[in-house]
C-alpha cells in the first residue's frame, strides 16, 4: 500500500474533494503477531494493530480523527480550537500538538481526575505546547466555562472551533472508518488473518463507531469489542450505533448506507476499576507483561485496561481459539523528546498548582 494515502479516499474518491484534511498521519500502521505474549498466556492467535505509530508528532488514535476535525476548522477559517477532558487527557494533548502543527492554538477546559506522575506530565506538556488551560469543577462546569469562552471569542471576532471530547463526532469517526478499511486491505494482502474479534478501549466511543462502520464497508466479519474505561457519561451500544449511522450520513452519498445497530457492538464493563483514570492491578500487570515480552508500552487509563480484559476473555469459551486483535490506541511517541525541558509546574495557571503538591 502507498503510505499516507487513505483507503477511504481510494475506495470512495468523491470524498477527497468533500472532506478537508490536515495530513497528520503516516499510514498504514503495522499489524504483527504478539507471539511471546500469546505463548505466555496460552493464546494461539493474538495480534496487535500498532496505532501507537500513526504519526511522528503524536501517535495513537487521536491523529486519525484530528486530521478531519482540524481540516474542517481550518476550512472554516478558525485560528483556535477548544476541547475538553480530564487533566491528564491524551486527547487534549494530541489536539494541542496537532493544532499547533496546523497553525492553530488550543483551549483546554479540564476536570480533575486521579493524579499520577503521568497525569502531571500531560499537564506540563499541554502548557509547553501552548495550550490555554482552564480548570472546571465537573462536567456541568465544563459546559458553563466553555460557553463563556465561546462568548468571549465571539466578541473578539475569534470564535474557537469546538473539537468534541475524544474527537468523537460523525466527522471525527471517519478517521476510524478509514482505519477499518486499512485493516481490510491488510487482511486482503495476507498481512494478518481476518480477526474474529477486535478489542479497543471504549471512552467517548468515536473509535468504536468508526471501526464498526468501516468493517462493514470493508466486508470483514470482525466483531468490535469495546472495553469500557470511563464512568463519565459512558456510551451504550445504542449510542454507539447512532454515532456510526451519523458518520455514515456524513459520508453519504459517496459511501453507501449499511445497517448498523446496537448488536454490532460488544461492550465489556468490568474493567474500569474505581473510575476513569484510576489504575487497576490488572491493568498494571497487563502493561508490565506487554512491555517485558514484546517491548511495547501502554498506559493504565485506556490501553492497559483493554489488554487486561482481552487476556482474561481469551480464556473464556466465547473467545478461546479465536483470532484476536488488540488495537493499540496509545501513542508511542514521546512529545517531551522535542522539548529542552518540561516547564516548572508554577508556570501553569494557579488553579492547577494543587495537582503538584511537591512543588
Amino acid at each position: 500500500m502507498e503510505r499516507s494515502s487513505l483507503p477511504l479516499f481510494r475506495r470512495f474518491p468523491g470524498l477527497a474533494a468533500r472532506l478537508p484534511r490536515v495530513a497528520l498521519t503516516d499510514l498504514p500502521t503495522p499489524v504483527a503477531p504478539l507471539e511471546q505474549l500469546g505463548r505466555e498466556r496460552g493464546i494461539a492467535r493474538l495480534w496487535i494493530k500498532r496505532d501507537d505509530l500513526t504519526a511522528t508528532t503524536y501517535g495513537g488514535n487521536k491523529p486519525r480523527k484530528l486530521e478531519f476535525l482540524l481540516g474542517a476548522a481550518q476550512a472554516a477559517g478558525r485560528r483556535r480550537v477548544m476541547t475538553f477532558g480530564g487533566i491528564g487527557t491524551h486527547h487534549g494533548l494530541a489536539t494541542t500538538i496537532c493544532a499547533r502543527a496546523a497553525g492553530m492554538r488550543t483551549i483546554l477546559v479540564l476536570i480533575p481526575q486521579p493524579v499520577t506522575p503521568h497525569v502531571q506530565r500531560c499537564l506540563l506538556l499541554d502548557h509547553a505546547y501552548g495550550a490555554e488551560l482552564h480548570l472546571a469543577r465537573n462536567v456541568a462546569d465544563v459546559v458553563r466555562r466553555g460557553l463563556v469562552l465561546l462568548a468571549r471569542g465571539r466578541l473578539r471576532g475569534d470564535v474557537p472551533a469546538i473539537i468534541p471530547t475524544g474527537g468523537t463526532s460523525a466527522l471525527g469517526s471517519a478517521g476510524y472508518v478509514n482505519a477499518a478499511l486499512e485493516l481490510a486491505e491488510q487482511v486482503a494482502a495476507g498481512a494478518i488473518p481476518e480477526p474474529d474479534a477486535l478489542f479497543v478501549p471504549l471512552g467517548s466511543g468515536g473509535t468504536l463507531a468508526g471501526l464498526a462502520l468501516g468493517l462493514r464497508l470493508g466486508g470483514l466479519r470482525t466483531r468490535v469489542v469495546g472495553v469500557l474505561v470511563t464512568d463519565i457519561l459512558p456510551p451504550s451500544p445504542a449510542r454507539l450505533a447512532r454515532l456510526a449511522r451519523a458518520c455514515g450520513r456524513r459520508l453519504a452519498p459517496d459511501v453507501p448506507s449499511v445497517p448498523i445497530g446496537p448488536d454490532d457492538f460488544d461492550v465489556v464493563r468490568d474493567w474500569v476499576g474505581p473510575g476513569y483514570g484510576s489504575p487497576t492491578p490488572a491493568a498494571e500487570a497487563a502493561r508490565d507483561l506487554l512491555a517485558r515480552l514484546e517491548g511495547i508500552g501502554l498506559e493504565t487509563t485506556y490501553t492497559a485496561k483493554c489488554l487486561a480484559a482481552l487476556l482474561h476473555l481469551a480464556t473464556t469459551p466465547a473467545y478461546r481459539d479465536r483470532t484476536l486483535l488488540f488495537w493499540n490506541t496509545f501513542s508511542s511517541v514521546d512529545p517531551g523528546a522535542a522539548l529542552d525541558a518540561l516547564p516548572d509546574p508554577r508556570a501553569l495557571p494557579p488553579a492547577f498548582h494543587r495537582f503538584f503538591p511537591a512543588s
